[in-house]
């Protein structure tokens, strides 16, 4: 994948929050707009602002962080599926920011260490 297209999808992950979600609900005939205070901003600020500059901090996020979900599993008794549990990252309001910090570890690795995990 080419750095530029790389560099767009970082500035577009970055960009992407906000703070307050806006729901609109249906009182009598009215319709109005409510403001919920994300509880998680503040986290997701602070994981949003760490930068990476250092070729062993992007290693260490990489390897600590995992390309895909860990928790999917599926449970067989003689070749036959009992129970599956699906993923279950998708329920962790920190998600996408963890992810966005694997990928800008990503691409610190291609860009300034000339390394490919």
């Amino acid at each position: 994948m080419p750095i530029k297209q790389l560099n767009k999808i970082k500035k577009t992950l970055h960009s992407s929050h906000c703070h307050f979600n806006n729901y609109s609900c249906t009182i009598g005939n009215k319709k109005r707009k409510i403001k919920n205070l994300d509880l998680f901003w503040v986290f997701r600020q602070w994981l949003n602002n760490i930068e990476v500059n250092d070729c062993r901090l992007a290693i260490s996020l990489c390897k600590l962080i995992p390309d895909s979900c860990p928790f999917a599993r599926e449970i067989k008794l003689f070749e036959q599926t009992l129970i599956t549990i699906p993923p279950l990252c998708k329920l962790n309001p920190l998600y996408e920011e963890i992810l966005a910090l694997r990928f800008r570890a990503l691409c610190h690795l291609a860009e300034k260490c000339n390394q490919l995990v």
